[in-house]
């Protein structure tokens, strides 16, 4: 997997993912940067600019390229634990790249336990994501299943109170209980949550809107929820 980046690349050593070949522009003078490569012993090849933006598709990529091991995912019964208030992110059918990194980011600065993701109909992990979250790819749980509403259900039997977003709900994402286990639901970007997702949940709530614009890019309203539930 094709990665790019500062930021990215420099979380992808601390964490000890596997590098195949990186890659950094001959005309680099980030002696910092370079110096962090050496003090881990990560082997590089200087390259010229051309190439770097032909393997990252012309991405911006800061003069640095990494073929590494792709991002793993996890199964739920992975990060279900019993002896503590868990919260999930469970996302149905986000499709930008950018949203979705942005949205990694979010939560893995708010310590959110994992993101639940489908197997269809989700943006894969890209260099886009990886770029997009800063680096937050390397840390945030990402976990992979086959139906969201079935989830949604196995959940609730956990004692999960599923909260999703809906534009005209009347309750405020303010009003989101906090002491207690949460899975709060985000949809796509057009559409929003699909009906029978929107069916499973347990509470609806919506972010109120004083301007003229009557809806949040769906990154910045998964932060205002994350932050507000922890």
């Amino acid at each position: 997997m094709i990665i790019y980046g500062k930021n990215v690349i420099k979380e992808a050593v601390l964490n000890k993912r596997v590098i195949y070949k990186m890659y950094v522009d001959e005309k680099a003078n980030d002696k910092k940067f370079l110096n962090f490569l050496k003090q881990h012993e990560v082997p590089y090849e200087l390259t010229n600019k051309g190439h770097l933006n032909n393997i990252t598709e012309n991405a911006v990529h800061n003069g640095v390229v990494a073929d590494v091991k792709p991002y793993s995912y996890l199964n739920l019964e992975d990060v279900l634990n019993n002896n503590k208030q868990q919260k999930f992110l469970m996302l149905d059918e986000i499709q930008d790249p950018h949203n979705f990194g942005a949205i990694l980011r979010s939560v893995e600065a708010t310590g959110i336990d994992g993101v639940i993701l489908s197997k269809k109909h989700q943006v894969p992990l890209t260099g886009v994501v990886a770029k997009t979250s800063s680096g937050a790819i390397e840390y945030v749980p990402l976990i992979l299943v086959s139906n969201l509403y079935q989830t949604i259900l196995k959940l609730q039997q956990e004692s999960f109170l599923v909260v999703g977003t809906d534009g005209r709900a009347t309750a405020s994402y303010k009003d989101i209980p906090k002491d207690q286990n949460l899975l709060i639901i985000m949809g796509n970007e057009g559409y929003g949550l699909r009906p029978l997702i929107k069916k499973g949940c347990d509470l609806l709530v919506s972010i109120p809107m004083l301007g003229k614009v009557n809806s949040l890019n769906v990154s910045v309203a998964t932060a205002l929820l994350l932050y507000e539930i922890i």
